[in-house]
């Protein structure tokens, strides 16, 4: 059996971790203590891709990834390479998928930050940019480690959006549940079961170590 999708997988699932608090964490913190006119409006936006059917947003990235759409065209211009049918397509795909599975927990975490401590960064004349890295940050690491690996997780399993997006291309796009369901299509049950069977217990591990941040930070 072939293990590159497992493998492609994997890189897929570390990289989307490793980006996805760069985007959540400003996103979060705006939406947790932002008083401003359209904020319901930025959230049911930030939210919509947790909701809606991953085909439809595959295809809504498609468009705007594609060769006429905006995003795709800047990028062969500047790179003379595609966007779509890449890992980067992909991995730029599970970024804005994934970012509400990171942005509502850390939200949360963020909520429930004693505004003493804000206050007081107020009076001491902390910048918000200061406050949100001195005391904002430190103070939510916890919420911010779960989110990430819970996004590792969920990036794992990921079907449709990247399917849109990326295709099937062998070493480049296609994941472990894309081949999943090529192997099962052919009939090659055996080849299926083997990487279901590689899947189950890694994302049992990430779920009992966000059982575990969890309970700590309770």
């Amino acid at each position: 059996m072939d293990w590159t999708p497992l493998i492609l997988s994997a890189k897929l699932a570390i990289w989307t971790m490793l980006l996805i608090p760069i985007l959540a964490s400003p996103m979060a913190s705006l939406l947790a203590f932002g008083r401003f006119k359209g904020k319901s409006l930025l959230d049911a936006v930030v939210t919509l891709p947790m909701v809606m059917p991953p085909t439809v947003l595959g295809f809504a990235l498609l468009v705007v990834m594609g060769p006429r759409g905006y995003l795709g065209g800047l990028w062969e211009d500047v790179t003379g390479n595609r966007l779509v049918f890449s890992f980067t397509g992909i991995l730029l795909a599970s970024l804005v998928f994934n970012l509400p599975f990171a942005v509502q927990p850390l939200r949360a975490s963020l909520e429930k930050l004693d505004p003493r401590l804000l206050e007081s960064a107020a009076v001491l004349g902390l910048s918000p940019l200061s406050t949100f890295f001195r005391i904002v940050l430190p103070n939510c690491m916890g919420g911010l480690a779960a989110a990430s690996i819970l996004v590792f997780a969920h990036s794992l399993g990921e079907f449709g959006v990247i399917l849109m997006v990326g295709g099937s291309i062998p070493g480049q796009t296609q994941v472990a549940s894309v081949a999943i369901f090529e192997a099962v299509e052919a009939l090659r049950f055996d080849d299926a079961f083997r990487m279901s069977a590689a899947l189950i217990p890694v994302c049992f591990a990430v779920l009992l170590i966000i059982n575990k941040i969890n309970a700590r930070r309770a």
